[in-house]
């Protein structure tokens, strides 16, 4: 019976041309799980530098345009703009009543930039059209942190590239526009070094002191993306 399901699946006529378009323009929206900001990355103490602060169910929104290269391949190059804060994290500085704990909003901001290559698989049909593919992406990030009138500006922030696994269908409601459902698999991180503009800062009330001036931090997006949008092809 399965080996029956498999023939029959693969003997259906691939609904590679997207009725004839060579073009298609996706606007999405993106849920991505989780993400993890390490406070501390170059601690020589294993179990501090391992040690994150969770981000989860954040919310992006994902520009793409895609390509048809081949009856079956298609390429494509999308940006998203992801942004994500919480609070829950304490820093210990100075005041004039003695050392405090600050509680820290820490997040971060990201735009990932990438380009992939998908293949319609076999076993498409008129209306539905199921692709795999796959890709490099280069991330733009910085660290976001916010407490008392504090102002934090990021002085180092080396390139990253990492790559994705995508799995996509699409519905075609008529001849030029589809809903899209999308799952992606990818885990960029980077490294960010960032400075306090002043060490002086007004929290709650308190003129508090900060031991230090600058710091690092690495953010890990890890989590998978569920994507949903609707398509334009022409």
């Amino acid at each position: 019976m399965k080996t029956f399901i498999v023939l029959l699946m693969i003997s259906i006529p691939a609904r590679g041309q997207y009725n004839d378009k060579l073009w298609s323009f996706s606007l999405n929206t993106v849920y991505t799980t989780t993400a993890k900001i390490y406070l501390n990355p170059n601690s020589a103490d294993p179990v501090i530098r391992n040690n994150s602060f969770p981000l989860e169910g954040i919310v992006s929104f994902q520009a793409e345009i895609m390509y048809k290269l081949e009856e079956d391949i298609l390429l494509g190059l999308s940006t998203e703009y992801m942004r994500s804060t919480s609070s829950g994290y304490n820093l210990t500085a100075f005041s004039e009543r003695g050392t405090i704990a600050v509680l820290l909003q820490d997040g971060f901001q990201l735009i990932p930039i990438e380009f992939s290559a998908y293949y319609i698989l076999p076993f498409s049909t008129e209306r539905f059209n199921f692709l795999m593919g796959g890709g490099v992406g280069y991330y733009i990030g910085e660290h976001i942190r916010k407490f008392g009138d504090a102002k934090v500006s990021n002085i180092a922030r080396p390139t990253a590239y990492g790559i994705h696994v995508i799995l996509t269908m699409d519905y075609l409601i008529q001849e030029s526009i589809s809903v899209r459902g999308e799952l992606k698999f990818r885990d960029p991180q980077f490294n960010v070094t960032s400075k306090y503009d002043n060490t002086d800062v007004n929290y709650n009330g308190s003129l508090i002191h900060l031991g230090a001036q600058s710091f690092s931090s690495k953010i890990n997006v890890d989590g998978i993306s569920f994507i949903l949008g609707i398509t334009f092809h022409f």
